[in-house]
């Protein structure tokens, strides 16, 4: 890790340093690269891997400081594969009264930040290599939002997030976007409970639950209603071994009644599961399952429902080994019904090395 002290967190913040002058702060860069080899094989589809070898390279730029209040500024900004920019967000930390983020494009707020917590060696099970098309729970997280955090209290956080103009482009300062697409504002509240009432059996208990409203511009786009995600589930951590359940729902709010979305699903339920144990301080393994179903489906009476089973089941068997700064790390994930086309199935084993700086 690089260093770079005394600099002005003016200068990182821009007009957030009018709320109190700030103090000298830091600056660090931090990064690492990951290779991968993927293999293929086994879709009724006849996949092709063609260049089975990927390079992920990125890193962060983090920078901290101080307001005369007490206040604390964070920023970072986010560079993934072949240096582009992906990510920025401010977060203002308010003492007792909590904290602001102020995020665009990591997707880590609102419900986005319980997706997937399922605990694992290296990967989440759809995400170890294949496409496999799975619809998470993201909320206002996929847009560029705000979110306010709550201090802790007998272990329980809550969060609220907006997202103005939900799907708009990401915008710089002293800029707006209008994304004149079917979404208005979109609303996020969740809460995590750590319930330890401060018993050792307990401390490694976590339960999390959190919702989205996005709302439809109903004048300008008549067939879709307001569109609704949920997530809830349990982590335990017990020694070595952590074991995880979560759900989650998302209705689309594609409606039939006006005209072009007959015969389509609207709704997509969760389920998944993960168990992990730490062999060694270096040595990991861990097992997981995601089952997403199409449930919902909008129809006139002269279109009738597709037959087949549109469960689509994710199997994910995975490993990971550290040694200093490097870590290496292998996935055989399988799945059925890949994307909930029917007997579309295929495995895909995918060989890591990552490195960090």
């Amino acid at each position: 890790m690089n260093k770079l002290t005394k600099v002005g967190c003016s200068a990182l913040c821009g007009s957030l340093a009018a709320i109190s002058s700030a103090s000298a702060g830091d600056l660090t860069v931090t990064g690492g690269a990951d290779l991968t080899w993927i293999s293929t094989g086994g879709s009724t589809q006849a996949p092709t891997t063609g260049n089975p070898i990927g390079i992920g390279s990125n890193f962060n730029l983090k920078g901290s400081g101080e307001l005369d209040n007490g206040w604390t500024v964070d920023v970072t900004t986010a560079f993934t594969n072949v240096g582009a920019y992906s990510a920025a967000n401010v977060t203002l930390g308010m003492g007792g009264l909590g904290k602001l983020n102020f995020n665009q494009g990591n997707s880590g707020n609102g419900i986005a930040a319980f997706d997937d917590k399922m605990p694992t060696a290296w990967e989440e099970s759809w995400g170890a290599g294949q496409a496999t098309g799975v619809r998470l729970a993201l909320g206002s997280g996929a847009s560029q939002n705000v979110m306010y955090t709550t201090p802790t209290v007998l272990g329980t956080t809550l969060t609220l997030t907006w997202a103005p103009e939900y799907g708009a482009s990401d915008v710089s300062d002293k800029g707006t976007k209008d994304a004149n697409t079917a979404w208005a504002d979109s609303y996020d509240a969740t809460i995590n409970i750590n319930p330890s009432l401060g018993t050792e059996i307990l401390s490694g208990l976590n339960v999390f639950a959190g919702g989205s409203s996005i709302q439809a511009v109903k004048q300008n786009f008549t067939n879709i209603d307001d569109k609704y995600e949920a997530v809830g589930g349990v982590t335990y951590d017990i020694g070595p071994l952590s074991l995880g359940v979560q759900w989650s729902g998302d209705y689309t709010g594609v409606d039939a009644v006006d005209s072009g979305n007959a015969g389509v699903y609207n709704l997509y339920k969760n389920v998944a599961f993960g168990v992990a144990f730490n062999v060694s301080d270096d040595l990991s393994i861990s097992y997981n399952e995601w089952k997403a179903k199409q449930a919902g489906y909008t129809r006139t009476e002269t279109v009738q429902k597709t037959t087949g089973d549109r469960t689509m089941d994710i199997a994910s068997l995975q490993a990971s080994y550290t040694m200093g700064g490097a870590s290496f790390r292998i996935a055989n994930s399988k799945v059925d019904n890949k994307a909930h086309v029917v007997n579309d199935n295929q495995e895909t084993t995918t060989f890591s090395l990552g490195l960090a700086f």
